[in-house]
């Protein structure tokens, strides 16, 4: 099908197919791929127009003429398909990637080189939800809503139909939602108001900003720019796009834009789910049922399966065979939390003790008693359901079966019933088998000049006599059982002394870093209890103790060495707390020099940056893993200090790193104080191992998050806590039957506070089918983006980032097009069908491929990139999601009656209004933005001043004005940032002043202001690279 369109080569490169892509890369990012390399990545299941779930359909231009995809549409040519390969040739993907030799690049290759074509596709887009296509205009069932596609006047809203099988409530009329309809017949040649490219002279003018009514003061923003603008000619308005016709002189017409409205919306997606699925009680008795969004606050009732609380799965239906996931390139990943917070109206796990039989595993793959084993001969056998061994119950064990086949205390025993239960671990599953040691805590103080003079010092002092009140303990115990100890350093090591029996504590000087020993074993860790007035008088010391010192060089590998060493001796697993910040630059091991450059941002060096300068602290983080040290850091940076390389440790040991860039005590110490409060008192495993079973047909291939890994199958970690997950991706080894579904087991051996050794267990199944339609229906994309984002993440350290980019932006246009191809009825080629699981998809993955990491922006330090990596690379769902999409809501519309959250507004400019007050959180950061025209009594009401000219800016926290408008605004603060496992400092962001522009990057559906394209042009882009891969 040859119309004009997208047919012109593209200025930036040779002749490429779509966005200068080659065969996609799939398989592993920086690994070796696991299966063999898939074939063509679009090989048709069967003929067209099989059953589809509800799908969002975008119509666009018509599709490119082939281009280098041979003639068999898109069985893709060349070297084998792998998602991100590992460390590549140099130049790999030089030859049909786009150079992206600046920062002035468009961060993906822009999507035409004519203005006259993305003004078309503009034009052309229309979009409707449902299955089945559109109908054409005159055969419109009644109800339904046609998106204008050419100018002419908009039609109203009208309501919309419920769709089949589809799980959500209609949301309110909007021009997003249309029944599924007829599909249209391709139109032969453009006619006004039909789908099709515009005639070519139609000459293309960025619209203002969707729904713009900010008044003065913002200038235009372009919605249709690829990132930043390209080198060569650039046109006289902002953000032009190179080589247009006759570069526009005098006024251009009046562009028709895709209406913002008409495309998918997060925020009604998630609405939706709330309005279909909030406050009910979801029940996990079926295998491979979709659960509620992370975003829907409901109730879970474990009736067999684990709670979506524990795991999430990028889709809940397999595809039976490996070739079926080649062609669909859906991940198949779950991404788990397994020490999860459960809410308290949500029964707690039930502890199984066996006592020293220890739990009933099968004989041949070792997987724990669960609900997918099947009982047989009268109770006296089992099958496992994951390798389908037969095994004889264990005497002990032994129980009658009923009618049905099931054992009579099914309902009594949780391993039997539940989807997540605890064993207590046997001394077979202890170290050296003998019980653990309760764990100790370990808290370490960098005392340099400029921690004491800031005042530092002092304050983490003071706040430790508070916290340590509240060290975590066993529910059924009175206090912890969690031994303490201290240190503090600079160029050399002071242990100190707490024993409960003197009067003052002793300090012991360690000055030879280079091989650390421990000086004393008794009185370094001890009962806070019983050592409290000792340890009391050592804090209130130790701000006196370095008052005059003014040594400002600092070592940090041997103090790790040196915490590590004090358990190792104690024989006891444990955390170390290590207040640091600066570059270690002293005479030691791990010793480290600046290698700030931002001259290698944007080339093929870059991921230098992302790895750590010495193989020290990979060496040191394994053995703290050997001797089960989890590690956590709180930095205090005034410059660089390479992130990558000290984070490392927190990393690779299961501990979090924390950031306070330029550190004020005023400013900053409320943040910090409750990152230290809430990491000391939450739930943790303390030497951990995390095993995966899967049933046959299918296993784990690889994993991402905080952990270590000795072996292929052992996920190490020397601490996991409620807020840490890890995201495993599974493979093919064989087929899966649609009967027996696809079985997860995840066991995690650990320590508890109190030194008791256990199993916690979480089982899931999932389905399994020979329809794509089916694997397509049963996506979770928030899961998606988390393991999009872990596996790009991860690949930073061996990749270009703009490698990356492309390869996601490419797998993201090829699920697309394997559902175009065989889910979706046929349908005009200028329309993008997306699945209705996935139609956020695009924009979630637009918000990836714009975060600092992946793109980077002046503002965002090589030292924050590492940071913001690190910290992704341990997200559960509901904190990715909310990272890579922020929550805005408008506070000028508070209910002061009511304590829910108002309705979130798109991430967008142009949902501001300048008499409105947004407030804006993604996890880390948290803005209260106030409009120009605020109105005086909700300014007096948040601040007790008489108008936004008297708000201070430089203020991290809302003044206590006690009225309603205040109080309801603190309560939304403080719900929103109790879900979240990060303290976020408040930033108060007046309109159009300079603090503004940095508020403005989290606005994620826009143009990114140092490159990133607005989601208009993503989706523009995307549909244009589905185009290509069909022809």
């Amino acid at each position: 099908m040859s119309q004009q369109g997208y047919v012109a080569t593209p200025p930036y490169s040779q002749s490429q197919s779509g966005m200068g892509l080659p065969p996609p890369h799939y398989g592993h990012y920086g690994d070796q791929p696991h299966a063999g390399p898939p074939p063509g990545v679009m090989k048709p299941a069967g003929p067209l127009g099989a059953a589809a779930p509800a799908g969002t359909m975008l119509h666009g231009p018509a599709p490119p003429a082939p281009h280098q995809f041979g003639q068999n549409g898109a069985h893709a040519q060349g070297p084998p398909p792998q998602r991100f390969p590992g460390p590549p040739p140099v130049n790999s993907a030089a030859a049909s990637y786009s150079p992206y030799a600046s920062a002035a690049q468009p961060p993906y290759p822009a999507p035409t080189s004519s203005i006259s074509q993305l003004g078309g596709q503009l034009n052309a887009m229309r979009i409707s939800t449902g299955g089945s296509g559109m109908a054409p205009p005159s055969q419109a069932p009644p109800g339904s809503l046609l998106a204008p596609s050419f100018p002419g006047p908009p039609q109203p809203p009208q309501p919309s139909i419920l769709q089949p099988g589809s799980q959500v409530l209609p949301p309110p009329p909007t021009a997003l939602n249309g029944p599924g309809m007829p599909p249209l017949p391709p139109p032969a040649q453009r006619q006004d108001g039909l789908p099709g490219p515009a005639p070519p002279s139609a000459q293309f003018q960025p619209p203002p900003l969707p729904g713009q009514s900010l008044g003065t003061g913002y200038a235009p923003q372009p919605a249709a720019n690829y990132g930043a603008q390209m080198p060569g000619a650039q046109l006289s308005y902002p953000g032009g796009f190179a080589g247009g016709p006759a570069q526009m002189a005098g006024p251009p017409p009046p562009q028709k834009k895709l209406d913002p409205d008409s495309i998918p919306s997060p925020i009604q997606v998630i609405e939706n789910d709330k309005a279909a699925r909030a406050g009910q009680v979801y029940v996990t008795s079926t295998r491979g049922q979709v659960p509620p969004l992370v975003t829907t606050d409901c109730v879970v009732q474990d009736q067999g399966n684990a709670s979506p609380r524990y795991i999430r799965c990028t889709t809940y239906c397999f595809p039976c065979t490996s070739d079926m996931a080649k062609q669909a390139q859906i991940p198949l990943a779950a991404v788990i939390t397994p020490f999860a917070m459960i809410p308290s109206n949500e029964t707690p796990l039930y502890l199984v003790n066996h006592g020293e039989t220890g739990p009933v595993r099968c004989n041949r793959c070792k997987a724990y008693m669960c609900p997918f084993m099947q009982f047989t001969e009268g109770g006296r056998r089992y099958q496992c359901g994951f390798c389908n061994c037969v095994n004889d119950v264990p005497p002990f064990y032994f129980q009658h079966l009923d009618h049905v086949g099931r054992r009579l205390d099914h309902y009594e025993k949780p391993e039997l019933s539940l989807g997540s239960y605890e064993y207590v671990a046997t001394l077979d599953y202890c170290r050296k088998n003998k019980p653990p040691n309760p764990p100790a805590f370990i808290f370490m103080i960098d005392v340099s000049y400029s921690n004491i003079k800031n005042g530092l010092v002092r304050l983490i002092c003071e706040e430790l006599k508070t916290v340590l009140e509240k060290l975590p303990r066993e529910e059924q115990q009175e206090t912890s059982a969690i031994r303490v100890g201290f240190i503090t350093y600079n160029k050399v090591l002071h242990f100190f002394n707490v024993k409960s029996n003197l009067a003052q504590p002793q300090m012991l000087v360690v000055t030879d870093v280079g091989e650390v020993f421990v000086p004393l074993l008794d009185g370094f860790l001890v009962n806070y209890q019983e050592s409290q007035s000792v340890i009391h008088n050592l804090l209130d010391q130790i701000p006196e103790m370095f008052a005059d010192s003014n040594e400002n060089e600092t070592v940090f590998a041997p103090v790790v060495q040196a915490g590590m060493e004090a358990l190792k001796a104690a024989d006891c697993p444990g955390k170390l707390f290590i207040f640091h910040s600066s570059l270690p630059t002293a005479e030691a091991p791990g010793k480290l020099k600046n290698r700030d450059d931002k001259k290698l941002i944007n080339t093929d060096k870059e991921k230098i940056l992302f790895q750590p300068q010495t193989s020290v602290y990979d060496s040191l983080a394994k053995d703290c893993v050997a001797h089960g040290c989890c590690v956590t850091l709180f930095l205090f940076p005034s410059q660089y200090v390479d992130v990558a390389s000290l984070g490392l440790v927190p990393q690779l040991t299961g501990g979090t790193l924390y950031k306070y860039s330029h550190f004020q005590i005023n400013l900053d110490s409320q943040q910090f104080l409750n990152d230290l409060r809430n990491d000391i008192e939450k739930k943790i495993g303390f030497d951990a191992i995390m095993r995966v079973r899967t049933s046959t047909g299918f296993r784990a291939t690889d994993f991402f998050g905080g952990i270590f890994m000795n072996n292929t199958t052992d996920v190490e970690m020397a601490g996991i806590d409620c807020s840490k997950a890890v995201t495993v991706e599974f493979k093919h080894d064989d087929k899966l039957g649609e009967d027996t579904g696809a079985l997860i087991q995840c066991a995690v051996l650990y320590t508890t506070v109190g030194g008791q050794r256990r199993l916690r267990i979480h089982n899931l199944g999932l389905n399994c089918s020979s329809q794509l339609a089916d694997v397509y229906k049963s996506c979770e994309t928030d899961a998606l983006i988390n393991f999009f984002a872990k596996s790009a993440f991860k690949a930073v350290m061996h990749q270009p980032v703009k490698v990356i980019r492309e390869i996601l932006v490419n797998q993201t246009a090829h699920m697309l097009a394997c559902y175009r191809k065989n889910c979706a009825s046929p349908s005009a080629a200028s329309q993008l069908i997306l699945p209705d699981s996935m139609k956020v998809l695009p924009v979630y993955m637009n918000c990836l491929l714009k975060s600092c990491v992946l793109l980077s922006r002046p503002e965002a330090s090589i030292d924050e990139r590492a940071h913001q990596r690190q910290l992704v690379m341990t997200m559960g769902v509901a904190d990715s999601q909310l990272f890579f999409y922020p929550q805005l809501l408008p506070i000028h519309t508070l209910d002061v009656s009511s304590t829910a959250l108002p309705t979130a507004v798109r991430c967008s400019e142009s949902r501001l209004s300048e008499d409105g007050i947004f407030l804006l959180a993604d996890g880390l950061h948290m803005f209260l933005w106030l409009g120009a025209s605020s109105p005086a009594e909700l300014i007096q009401g948040l601040f007790n001043v008489p108008s936004l000219a008297h708000v201070n800016t430089e203020t991290t926290s809302l003044p206590e004005v006690g009225n309603p408008y205040s109080q309801t605004l603190r309560t939304i603060m403080s719900i929103i940032q109790r879900k979240r496992p990060y303290s976020m400092k408040l930033v108060l962001v007046k309109q159009r002043e300079q603090p503004e522009m940095v508020f403005r990057q989290f606005l994620v559906e826009d143009k990114g202001l140092h490159g990133g394209a607005s989601y208009v042009d993503f989706l523009c882009c995307v549909h244009k690279e589905v185009c290509q891969l069909l022809h």
